[in-house]
């Protein structure tokens, strides 16, 4: 006889008014021992199903798991969290190289983090040299869908977020032209939550935002750390890789950061070489492109075109709890690059004591997307399915 494991908590999970398909869910362990051996099941009319899940430490810590196949709308799913030895699979996994991390699902490679200096051809000075970025991003079919220092923006480094017009302490530091050398980003430790799992894999980076401008020498106006996630979904045979970025950034002193209004300076997307001379494609959450998208408004855009002859690209998606959500957009007019640009808005600053928190998605696809497709995508991160939880 299969014994009785005892229930932690019983978890409903509704679809709401979309169809969901391999969505993360994530769950507050209100109360329970995280360290404990945690076994979730899914309860079906034809018995239960062990599922894998990962704990991600917190107060209170959070259990996730994905909502796997379809779910579709209006309906619901009912899970079990008990006592007993965990679900077992594939993880996606972190390998550490010579001052990178790379994420690896299924094999195959979806990011690379770099804590080091990068190498920019010589010709182009020691001061375009950067960390605290994330590059190349590949494609489930190994396609690279991102550029580092182009000839024609050589600050561009394939994901990042730096600050273009800032004021700080009466100066102007930039820290996205690093060819003004006023400013830039570096990588300073990784964080604790430097992990592999089954549901996902993240890295914690601490990073410093410095005034190379400051009288006697450099000074650091922000504090930031990024979490990266990539989660356990999509892979080869369903054309996609899913990863989140959040950066939570802050004062590093009780000097504000000023940001005046101004075009771009947030989160960058530098895309494939192979895109430049117009053949790179926009198309944001509200159907605008190139030709009538920049700085509009968007909750999600992708970015798109050819490489090796078929097409690939990423749709980039904001948080309803971004600032100035849904955020202003950047769109190059002739350039494969795109930002969410907050300043866009109007005047505004990252004052002291105060955590600023920058969330976003990125879904890394090969061939075209349909708008509904990405509309869907963005439904699991801003609208997520409703989960109610009983002991």
């Amino acid at each position: 006889m299969t014994p009785v494991l005892l229930c932690l908590l019983a978890i409903t999970v509704e679809a709401g008014k979309v169809d969901r398909i391999d969505t993360p869910v994530g769950v507050a362990l209100e109360g329970i021992d995280a360290a404990q051996a945690l076994r979730l099941e899914e309860v079906t009319p034809a018995g239960r199903k062990v599922v894998p899940a990962q704990v991600e430490p917190g107060t209170p810590p959070r259990l996730w798991f994905i909502l796997a196949g379809k779910t579709p709308a209006g309906t619901t799913r009912t899970f079990e969290l008990v006592q007993g030895p965990p679900a077992e699979g594939p993880k996606v996994e972190i390998k550490a190289g010579e001052g990178v991390l790379d994420v690896l699902q299924g094999g195959r490679t979806v990011l690379q983090y770099h804590r080091v200096l990068s190498q920019p051809p010589a010709e182009y000075g020691p001061e375009f040299r950067r960390s605290g970025f994330i590059a190349p991003v590949w494609t489930p079919a190994g396609r690279i869908v991102t550029d580092t220092h182009p000839p024609n923006h050589k600050h561009h480094m394939g994901v990042w977020m730096p600050w273009a017009k800032t004021e700080f302490e009466g100066r102007k530091p930039d820290f996205w032209n690093l060819g003004a050398k006023t400013g830039t980003v570096r990588f300073v430790r990784l964080g604790p939550v430097v992990k592999s799992g089954p549901v996902f894999a993240s890295i914690e980076a601490h990073h410093e935002h410095v005034d190379l401008s400051a009288p006697g020498g450099e000074k650091v106006a922000l504090k930031e750390v990024w979490h990266v996630r990539v989660w356990n979904v999509g892979g080869p045979d369903k054309g996609y890789f899913l990863w989140d970025l959040t950066s939570t950034q802050c004062c590093a002193s009780e000097s504000p950061l000023k940001l005046p209004k101004y075009l771009y300076g947030g989160i960058g997307f530098r895309a494939a070489r192979e895109w430049d001379d117009n053949v790179c494609l926009f198309l944001t959450s509200e159907g605008k492109t190139r030709k009538d998208g920049n700085e509009t408004t968007a909750r999600w855009c992708d970015v798109y075109g050819p490489v090796d002859g078929t097409h690939a690209g990423a749709v980039i998606m904001g948080h309803p709890e971004n600032f100035r959500f849904p955020e202003p957009v950047r769109i190059h007019p002739k350039e494969p690059f795109f930002c969410y640009a907050p300043s866009q808005g109007g005047d505004w600053a990252i004052e002291p004591g105060k955590d600023y928190v920058f969330r976003y998605r990125y879904c890394v696809h090969d061939g075209l997307m349909k708008p509904e497709t990405a509309e869907r995508f963005w439904a699991d991160f801003g609208q997520p399915p409703v989960v109610r939880v009983a002991k």
